[in-house]
């Protein structure tokens, strides 16, 4: 028997297309930044999965982790 309720990783999946389809609303950079937003909220699904029981939480957490990662990399104070 299958699964009745899609898990937070496939949920997280589903935000993150739908961010990805989006961006053929704008243009340019900023195309490009909701682009990177979709694929900065697949970053963690996994570790979403565990940790989370709301998809879209799940989505935007991993999005700030990654902002952090580029603020360190890039030496920036948040």
């Amino acid at each position: 028997m299958g699964r009745s309720v899609p898990s937070v990783r496939q949920e997280v999946n589903k935000i993150a297309d739908r961010w990805a389809r989006t961006a053929r609303c704008f243009a340019g950079e900023e195309r490009e930044c909701v682009e990177r937003l979709a694929a900065m909220a697949k970053a963690h699904t996994s570790e979403a999965f565990y940790a989370f029981d709301d998809p879209l939480e799940a989505a935007f957490f991993s999005v700030l982790i990654e902002v952090l990662k580029l603020q360190e990399a890039r030496d920036v104070d948040p």
